[in-house]
C-alpha cells in the first residue's frame, strides 16, 4: 500500500475574481476587523500578524458551540493572508462536524486592477461534505461582498 492510500481525501474551495481596485485597497478590506465583520463575520481578536489567534462566532449545532478558532499563519502585505480555520465537534455529523482547514487570500496585481483568489483548503470528504457544500456557495457571496465594500473605499 502506498502513502496516498493512507491519506484522507481532501477538497479545496477556490474563488477567483478580478476587481478594478488596487491591491492596497483590497488588503485594507481583508485585514480591518470592522470591515471583515461586513463581508464575513465580526472577528474577535483579529490582527494581521503571524501567530495571532482570533475567533468567529457562528450558529452552534449539537455539541459544537459555534466558535471558529483561527490563527494567522502568513501575512505578506498587499499580497497574501492565510489563517487556520478550525471548528465543529467530533460528535457532530453534517453541519458542525470537526473541521480543520486553512483559508488563504492571494492578491495579484493585473492590468486595470487586482485578482483576488480565495483558497479554503483541507476539507476531508465525506466527513466535511456539509461544510464544503455550504461554504462553496457562501465564499462566492463573500468575495462579491468584498468587491462591494472595496468599491465604497475607492
Amino acid at each position: 500500500m502506498n502513502d496516498t492510500a493512507l491519506k484522507p481525501r481532501t477538497q479545496d474551495i477556490v474563488v477567483d475574481e478580478v476587481f478594478p481596485h488596487a491591491p492596497e485597497t483590497i488588503w485594507k478590506v481583508l485585514t480591518t476587523g470592522e470591515l471583515i465583520g461586513r463581508w464575513l463575520m465580526a472577528p474577535t481578536g483579529f490582527e494581521p500578524r503571524e501567530g495571532k489567534d482570533f475567533t468567529f462566532q457562528t450558529t452552534p449545532a449539537g455539541e459544537w458551540d459555534g466558535v471558529i478558532h483561527c490563527q494567522v499563519l502568513e501575512v505578506t502585505p498587499n499580497e497574501r493572508l492565510a489563517f487556520a480555520w478550525k471548528g465543529g465537534h467530533e460528535a457532530n455529523t453534517g453541519y458542525g462536524s470537526r473541521l480543520d482547514t486553512i483559508v488563504t487570500w492571494i492578491l495579484s496585481r493585473v492590468e486595470n486592477g487586482t485578482r483576488l483568489r480565495l483558497v479554503h483548503s483541507g476539507f476531508v470528504l465525506p466527513k466535511n461534505y456539509s461544510a464544503f457544500k455550504t461554504m462553496s456557495e457562501g465564499w462566492k457571496k463573500v468575495v462579491q461582498n468584498i468587491g462591494a465594500i472595496v468599491g465604497e473605499k475607492d
